[in-house]
């Protein structure tokens, strides 16, 4: 449980993060538009409190679970709106204390795992680290939704980490979505973390690499940002074209963001 013990602890301290955005949040605040299309910061919460919920009930109660699942895939393209929509009703204390207590209960539940649990979910069984990986980049990536609605401004963290290597992992994931067969040779990513430490993944000598700033990497890969306003680079077509399409959360394709320069 080591590695899952320190991922863990990173998602512990991420979503500790974005609460102290959100504590303090006015109703008006709690309305505001997000760069998703119709969701509020309200709606934001509200899903990563579903995410929450759903993920300590597979954990916990693998045949709920699998109820909850085929309504999923009954309405691949609905459940997810569907679902922030019949929680952000709620009044944002009430909210806020949801999102407090599912989370402590999912920390509780993964970390009283028995080694080498297998945890069902919408894509292949996980392991508890890489349910906690999912949950951080979750968080990270619904936070920075939130850190734009109000126009604040986080320091990147080393937990990006997290973020990045499981949107490498998705990698094949991305082309499958996309109806595209994935590249048969690895690529290799590197990535600069605000510290200066260099982050690599993939054989040294591959021919399609790519490279630039962690933090710009994990906003791609999380479509919270659109490649041309990234410093992120590719040298080769397949790892080009990785680029325009990388997703590192499960389901169809995002529809990503504009560009800030004009239209996509």
């Amino acid at each position: 449980m080591s590695d899952a013990t320190a991922v863990l602890d990173d998602l512990r301290n991420e979503s500790d993060e974005l609460d102290a955005l959100v504590a303090e949040l006015s109703d008006e605040q709690w309305t505001r538009p997000t760069p998703a299309e119709r969701w509020t910061v309200a709606h934001q919460i509200a899903h990563l409190i579903w995410t929450d919920e759903v993920a300590l009930l597979a954990a916990t109660d693998p045949d709920a679970f699998a109820v909850e699942a085929a309504k999923a895939q009954a309405a691949p393209d609905s459940f997810v709106d569907q679902a922030a929509e019949e929680l952000v009703a709620v009044e944002p204390a009430a909210l806020l204390a949801r999102w407090r207590d599912g989370r402590e209960r999912l920390q509780q539940a993964l970390r009283a795992a028995p080694p080498g649990t297998r945890i069902p979910w919408y894509g292949p069984p996980m392991s508890v680290a890489s349910m906690a990986t999912a949950r951080l980049m979750e968080t990270w990536a619904h936070g920075q939704d939130i850190a734009d609605a109000l126009g604040a401004v986080r320091a990147p963290t080393a937990r990006l980490r997290h973020v990045a290597r499981i949107g490498v992992r998705a990698r094949d994931y991305a082309f499958l979505v996309q109806g595209i067969k994935a590249p048969g040779d690895e690529f290799r990513v590197e990535l600069t973390a605000p510290d200066g430490e260099v982050i690599a993944y993939g054989p040294e000598g591959a021919t399609q690499r790519v490279t630039g700033p962690l933090h710009d990497f994990c906003l791609l890969v999380t479509q919270r940002a659109h490649r041309l306003d990234l410093a992120v680079r590719a040298v080769g077509a397949d790892a080009d074209q990785w680029l325009d399409i990388a997703q590192a959360f499960a389901g169809p394709p995002g529809p990503g963001r504009a560009p800030k320069g004009g239209a996509r």
